[in-house]
Parts: C-alpha cells; sequence; structure tokens
C-alpha cells in the first residue's frame, strides 16, 4: 500500500473574520499554517509546512503574499 500526501482540500477562509499565520515551534523548529480569528484569536490548523513549497501553496490558497502572514511562537 502506499501511502501518499494529503493536499488541502478546499481552504474555508473567509478574510473578514480570519487572518493567515504560521506557528513556529522555538524548539524544532515545526511550523504549521493556521488561521486565526481576528475576533477570539482562536487559531485553526490547516497544513503542516514541511517545504518551502507548501509555505507558497498556503499563501496562494489565501490570496496574500508570503511577507505578509505572521510568524507566531
Amino acid at each position: 500500500m502506499w501511502f501518499r500526501r494529503k493536499r488541502p482540500q478546499s481552504l474555508a477562509y473567509d478574510p473578514a473574520r480570519q487572518r493567515p499565520v504560521i506557528r513556529a515551534s522555538i524548539c524544532t523548529g515545526e511550523q504549521t499554517a493556521c488561521l486565526r480569528d481576528r475576533e477570539t484569536g482562536k487559531l485553526e490548523e490547516v497544513m503542516l509546512l514541511r517545504t518551502p513549497e507548501d509555505r507558497q501553496s498556503f499563501c496562494r490558497a489565501c490570496g496574500v503574499g508570503e511577507d505578509e502572514v505572521e510568524i507566531i511562537y
């Protein structure tokens, strides 16, 4: 049986309610793409970022540039 990486389906992103952020671990450097609710600050994990291409696909799905995404620790 072959294991394949899951690609993000459709991103339920509402720019009026959410903003794209990247949550990074200080210890391991692992990065996770998330959507942060503007009112409550709650994070919704979208995907694990393993390569620069993953980060680019997340930014394209949200319609923002890579320099516009905030990194939180």
